[in-house]
């Protein structure tokens, strides 16, 4: 009986990531003429469902489907990205392209096979990431990571200061007022 009731359930409301990838796949390899004829119309759908979850996710050949356990959360690729198949990327992560002409890491990512992206880490520029490698949550990666390493934060570090610290937070409208 609950069985009965999921797969009703499911059949109305569908899965949002799963209704993504299925779309991605009609977008980017279309079956006959019907599919590339209603291709815009998946776009559409795609699209709606990544401004539902804050995401930006390109329906390109070079970005394959990854695992998404939390679901599209705040995940950002870049459309010069390349994203490698068996990866897994968790909520609010940045894959994105330097674009600043006097940088010296001008480019796009590009991300191997079977990469594991912890939540809000953000992979900036030209770099490349290795097959089986590993980012720690938060972490800011702008340099190569070689195949089967691991990337993690330093520990914490405390930061004197000789006066104390006025940490007063003042609302916009008390702000306003003093002006």
């Amino acid at each position: 009986m609950w069985e009965l009731l999921r797969k009703i359930k499911r059949f109305f409301f569908p899965d949002p990531v799963a209704k993504f990838w299925k779309n991605r796949e009609k977008i980017v390899r279309p079956k006959g003429r019907i599919q590339r004829f209603l291709a815009p119309l998946y776009t559409h759908s795609n699209q709606k469902i990544l401004d539902k979850h804050n995401a930006c996710i390109p329906c390109l050949e070079r970005i394959a489907p990854f695992a998404t356990p939390h679901g599209l959360a705040g995940i950002f690729i870049s459309y010069g990205a390349t994203v490698g198949e068996g990866c897994t990327i968790f909520q609010q992560v940045t894959i994105g392209s330097n674009n600043l002409p006097d940088s010296r890491g001008r480019g796009a990512p590009t991300i191997g096979k079977n990469v594991y992206i912890g939540a809000g880490a953000k992979i900036i520029g030209n770099v490349t990431v290795g097959d089986n490698a590993r980012i720690g949550a938060n972490c800011a990666v702008t340099f190569d990571v070689p195949a089967n390493a691991t990337v993690v934060l330093p520990a914490p570090r405390v930061i004197l200061h000789d006066e104390p610290r006025d940490n007063t937070f003042v609302t916009w409208a008390e702000r306003k007022k003093a002006e």
